[in-house]
């Protein structure tokens, strides 16, 4: 069953990454971040956390860290969602730390917690983290891109590896570049 379900995931995820544009009609930021939300609560399918990284039945937190632009887009994407046994939850942080609970942070950054500040404070815990590209510099394991009008990712596998995840190959398979 686990199976089907990430084939399933595996196909709204390549769907995505075809339809993502943002040039033309998909301008607005709005329905760019609509894309980017949906990444966020598709990403977990197509990673592996430690054992130790979630109890039984315990909710996969999804966490925004800085300055919010997802509006409900984040929510509704996650309504009814979950990996496995985990039902997804989103959480909005004004910092975040080690023991903020989060199991994928999309760190934007803010006056409080910079985006790179926000990546050191969970570095080498088991915890994907996803940047973007129009908001400055700071690299998670999964960076947005916008290329050819497109939403689109870059992925370090290594920076995964470093805190205990891996992502499956047909999650790689999708991203622009990968480094390993």
């Amino acid at each position: 069953m686990r199976g089907v379900r990430r084939a399933l995931g595996l196909l709204t995820l390549a769907a995505l990454c075809a339809a993502a544009t943002v040039g033309g009609a998909w301008a607005q930021p709005t329905l760019e971040f609509s894309v980017k939300a949906a990444f966020l609560t598709k990403f977990p399918a197509f990673v592996t956390w430690p054992e130790s990284a979630m109890t039984p039945s315990e909710p996969l937190r999804i966490c925004v860290v800085g300055d919010d632009p997802f509006g409900p887009a984040l929510e509704q994407s996650a309504q009814g969602r979950a990996l496995e046994d985990h039902p997804l939850a989103v959480r909005r942080l004004a910092v975040v730390d080690r023991a903020s609970g989060c199991h994928v942070l999309y760190a934007l950054g803010s006056s409080r917690q910079s985006a790179a500040q926000a990546l050191q404070a969970v570095r080498g815990a088991p915890v994907l983290t996803v940047t973007d590209a129009a908001q400055g510099g700071a690299r998670g394991m999964i960076h947005f891109v916008v290329f050819q009008d497109r939403v689109r990712f870059q992925i370090d596998a290594l920076q995964a590896a470093q805190s205990g995840l891996s992502m499956s190959s047909k999650l790689l398979a999708l991203a622009l570049t990968v480094k390993r």
